[in-house]
C-alpha cells in the first residue's frame, strides 16, 4: 500500500533542493493513487509549503540538533507530521503512525524514533510553543524574511492583511461567458445543483463558489458556459477598452483566461495574437479555446524578438500580462515562499522593461497598451511603467477610472483579500 507522506516528501525535496514548482510535480503521476489519495497529496504539499517558515521554526525547536542536508527527506517529513498536528482533522494517532511509516518507505528506518518523539513532544507542548514563538517573524508570519521587508516598506499600512490573505487558501472563482448565459442564470443554475456561490464585487462576470468543486460539477462546464479565472484577472479585459474590428496583441498568453476573456466579450474582434514562449503552456491555451468555442492566432515565439513572428501590421491593443514573481497569487502558489529569491525582483523588473520597449513599437499610434502583474510590488509595477513613460516620450498614461483597488503613483493595486481577489496590478498607456 502507497504512503501519501513519503510521497510528499519525495515532491518537497524537489522543491526545496531543485526549485521544482508545485505545478510541475502536482498531480503526482502514479496509477496506483486513488482520488482520496491525489486530494491528500495536494493538501500536505500545498499546506507544508503556505507553513513552511512556521514549521521550520517549530521543527528548530523540538529537534536536539540539526539534520544533515542529506537528510532533507528526514527533515520535510517531520514538517508534513507538524502540519497534520497543527492544521488537519487528521486524527493525531493516524497522523504520527502514518508519518513515523514513511520513514520506513523514503529507505530510512533509523529515523522511525527520531520523528515519533519530535510529533509527540509537539503534541505535549503545541500550546507552550506558541507562546514562546510569538516573537518570531517565521512563526507569526511565514513568509521568506526578504519578502516579509519588502511587504512591509510598500504597504505600511495593508501589509498585515497581505501577509494574512497570502497564508489563506483562495477561493474557487468562475467567469461567466456571457455569449453563452448570464451570470444571474449561471447563478440560478447553480442553485439548483446545490453548489452555493455569490456574484462577485468588481467583475460583472465573476461568481465566487462558497465551496471549491471540481469542474466536472459546474453546470456546461464542457460546453463553455463558465470557466474558471479569479475575479482580479477577469479585470484586463473591461480596462482595454474593447470594440469591434480590433487588433489584438496577448503578449504572454497562457494560460489564456484574459484572450478567452476579450473573446467573450467581443465577438467582433478582427484578429487577436496570442503569443507565448512555452509550448506546453500554450496547448493550454488551446484547449481552453476549443471548449469555448473561439478563435486565435496562436504563436509559440519570444515577445522580445518582434523580428520572429511579427507580420508587421501594428496593433490597436496590446495586453501585456508580464511575467513577475507573483507575490499577488501566492495563497495559490504557496511554492513561491521557497522558490523566490530577493535577486529575482530587479531580474524581473529588467524584463518587463525589456518586454514594453519591445512591444511599443508594435503598437498603432492613438493605440492602448494594458500593463498587467500578478504581483503587489512596486518595482516590478508602478516603478517599472514610471521609467518607461520617462524614456517614451509618445507614451502617457491613461487614468483607470474604476472604484476598486490602491492607486500607485501611476496604475492602480487590487490586494490579495481573504475570500476575494487575488493581487493585481494594471496600468493602461496611449500611445500618441
Amino acid at each position: 500500500m502507497i504512503n501519501i507522506r513519503a510521497v510528499a516528501a519525495k515532491v518537497l525535496v524537489e522543491i526545496v533542493q531543485k526549485g521544482s514548482s508545485l505545478n510541475e510535480l502536482l498531480p503526482y503521476r502514479d496509477e496506483s493513487l486513488t482520488t482520496a489519495d491525489e486530494a491528500l497529496l495536494q493538501e500536505l504539499c500545498y499546506g507544508v509549503c503556505r507553513w513552511h517558515f512556521r514549521l521550520q521554526y517549530i521543527a528548530r525547536q523540538l529537534l536536539s540538533k540539526p539534520l544533515k542536508a542529506k537528510e532533507a527527506d528526514i527533515q520535510i517529513l517531520v514538517l508534513l507530521g507538524l502540519y497534520q498536528l497543527a492544521y488537519m482533522r487528521t486524527p493525531a494517532h493516524a497522523a504520527i503512525n502514518e508519518t513515523v511509516n514513511a520513514t520506513k518507505t523514503l529507505g530510512k528506518p533509523w529515523a522511525k524514533g527520531l520523528v515519533n518523539a519530535v510529533l509527540r513532544r509537539f503534541q505535549r507542548e503545541q500550546e507552550q510553543l506558541a507562546e514562546r514563538s510569538s516573537a518570531s517573524p517565521d512563526f507569526s508570519y511565514s513568509h521568506p524574511i526578504w519578502l516579509l521587508r519588502r511587504l512591509q516598506q510598500a504597504w505600511p499600512e495593508h501589509w498585515q492583511a497581505i501577509i494574512a490573505a497570502n497564508n489563506t487558501k483562495g477561493p474557487m472563482t468562475l467567469r461567466v461567458n456571457s455569449q453563452r448565459i448570464s451570470r444571474e442564470g449561471y447563478l440560478e443554475k447553480l442553485a439548483e445543483k446545490g453548489i452555493a456561490a455569490q456574484p462577485c464585487s468588481w467583475s460583472d462576470q465573476g461568481i465566487t463558489l462558497t465551496q471549491p468543486h471540481p469542474v466536472t460539477d459546474l453546470p456546461d462546464f464542457a460546453e463553455g458556459a463558465v470557466s474558471v479565472q479569479d475575479e482580479a484577472a477577469q479585470l484586463a479585459a473591461g480596462l482595454i477598452e474593447l470594440s469591434p474590428g480590433l487588433r489584438i496583441l496577448d503578449a504572454c498568453s497562457a494560460p489564456g483566461g484574459k484572450c478567452c476573456h476579450m473573446l467573450e466579450q467581443e465577438p467582433a474582434i478582427r484578429d487577436l495574437w496570442a503569443v507565448e514562449l512555452v509550448a506546453t503552456r500554450q496547448e493550454k491555451l488551446k484547449d481552453s479555446l476549443q471548449r469555448l468555442g473561439l478563435k486565435a492566432h496562436l504563436v509559440t515565439a519570444d515577445i522580445t524578438v518582434p523580428d520572429s513572428w511579427w507580420d508587421g501590421e501594428p496593433f490597436d491593443r496590446i495586453l501585456l500580462d508580464a511575467p513577475c514573481s507573483a507575490t499577488g497569487v501566492i495563497r495559490r502558489h504557496p511554492d513561491i515562499k521557497l522558490l523566490r529569491r530577493n535577486a529575482d525582483i530587479d531580474k524581473l523588473a529588467g524584463q518587463q522593461r525589456l518586454m514594453l520597449q519591445r512591444l511599443w513599437p508594435l503598437l498603432k499610434p492613438g493605440g492602448l497598451l494594458l500593463y498587467a502583474t500578478c504581483s503587489v510590488l512596486p518595482e516590478e509595477n508602478e516603478q517599472v511603467i514610471s521609467r518607461f513613460l520617462t524614456d517614451t516620450p509618445d507614451a502617457q498614461e491613461q487614468s483607470l477610472n474604476v472604484s476598486w483597488g490602491v492607486a500607485g503613483t501611476v496604475g492602480r493595486y487590487l490586494l490579495p483579500t481573504i475570500g476575494g481577489s487575488d493581487g493585481f496590478y494594471f496600468a493602461t498607456l496611449s500611445k500618441a
